[in-house]
Parts: C-alpha cells; sequence; structure tokens
C-alpha cells in the first residue's frame, strides 16, 4: 500500500488489487461513520481510493502505513436486483470463449453474487466483480458507436450495465430496463461502491439485438 499527497487535503491509497481496493473502501467508510475518520469523500477505482477533505493526510498516511489492508469484507446488506434478459448480440461469442452453451453463461452470470467495486465512465455505471478469473473476456476488437442503454456486459474480469446509449467496446450478453440513474431520484444513481447485485433472468422479449456500427476505439 502505498499513500501519495493529492494538494492540501486530499490522499491518494494505492493498492496491489480491485480486492484490496473495496476492502481499504469498506474499511475507511466504516471509519468515518463511527466519527474515527473526518473527511469528505472516499471515492474507490479499480486499485486507488482517494480521500478528500482531510485536515492531516500525513497523519493519516502514516495511520494507513502501519495498520495494512484490512480483510475483504463479508457480502451482506442490501442486494439490489436487476432483472435481464440474456439475449445480448455478444452471448454466443462469449459462450464459445468460455466454452459452455449460451444458456450456460446466463445460468453462471445470473448465479453470482457481484458487488460495485468502483463507478465511472458514465452517471450510474458500476464496475461489478465477483465472476472468477476463468471467465474473463476480453473487450470487442472494434467497439460499437452506439450501446443501447440497459445493456448488460462484460470486459476483463468485470460486468456493468450501460446507463445510457453510447459508444462502448464491452460484450453485450443481455438487456434490462433497470434504470441506473434518474437525476430526479434520491439517490440518482441505482449502483454504488460496494453495493451487492442480483442478475435476475427474465425470459427472451424477442430475437437478439442486430449488430449495429462499429468504429474502431472507444470507451469502456
Amino acid at each position: 500500500m502505498r499513500a501519495l499527497p493529492v494538494g492540501d487535503g486530499a490522499l491518494l491509497v494505492e493498492v496491489a488489487s480491485d480486492e484490496e481496493a473495496q476492502a481499504l473502501h469498506a474499511e475507511l467508510l466504516r471509519r468515518r461513520a463511527e466519527g474515527l475518520l473526518a473527511v469528505r469523500e472516499i471515492v474507490p477505482a479499480a486499485r486507488t481510493v482517494l480521500l478528500d477533505g482531510l485536515a492531516d493526510p500525513a497523519r493519516l498516511a502514516a495511520e494507513l502505513g502501519a495498520s495494512g489492508i484490512p480483510d475483504v469484507p463479508p457480502r451482506a446488506g442490501h442486494v439490489v436486483d436487476i432483472p435481464v434478459r440474456y439475449d445480448g448480440p455478444d452471448l454466443a461469442d462469449v459462450a464459445a470463449h468460455w466454452g459452455v452453451a449460451e444458456e450456460e453463461v446466463a445460468r453462471i452470470h445470473a448465479g453470482t453474487a457481484f458487488r460495485v467495486a468502483f463507478c465511472g465512465f458514465a452517471p450510474g455505471f458500476g464496475y461489478l466483480t465477483g465472476l472468477p478469473p476463468r471467465y474473463d473476456v476480453p473487450r470487442r476488437a472494434t467497439p460499437r458507436t452506439a450501446v443501447p442503454a440497459g445493456s448488460v456486459a462484460l470486459a476483463g474480469a468485470y460486468t456493468g450495465v450501460y446507463p445510457r446509449s453510447s459508444p462502448g467496446g464491452w460484450q453485450l450478453i443481455g438487456t434490462t430496463d433497470a434504470v441506473l440513474w434518474d437525476h430526479t431520484r434520491v439517490p440518482a444513481a441505482l449502483l454504488s461502491p460496494g453495493t451487492r447485485v442480483r442478475f435476475v433472468p427474465l425470459p427472451p422479449a424477442g430475437p437478439a439485438a442486430a449488430d449495429v456500427p462499429t468504429i474502431p476505439a472507444g470507451r469502456p
């Protein structure tokens, strides 16, 4: 673990893995809830946690260095259910990559307990972990110019749901009507770091979505 100063009142803590980042984020939230840490923002990412609004960043850096990374917290508490139709245009490619039938992709994915590691790319987009490493998939060689809102997708070790239409290179395995971001809702984001997520299979609504135009590069 390495803690780096950011400006006068912030600290960027680097760790070795997303599991350590999730564990550190949970521990820092616990300390703040118990009044043991005065901080304005705690923002996790893939292998970092940013703390902003600290009165004494150097002191906290020393404390974190002495305490080390805590264990990953147990997956308990509220679960967000996301209904999904496993009808994505890349379902067959993912099945071939995994070496299973398309129906097995749906069974494996829906049977996984997910957790939001961090958020980014677009408002409401959560990077969900939970699938074992053997189910990692590469991004598409050619990203799409427009991925429909509600697309359930895979890339690397992560699952994500596109909150709005945007370019993207993730593998699309399904669709959902869940609203990931609604500025009139409190909170606006359905998912936040640490949230547990479960995908609930629905019967397909019709034929799988047709391919859409692609571009040489795009994110996520």
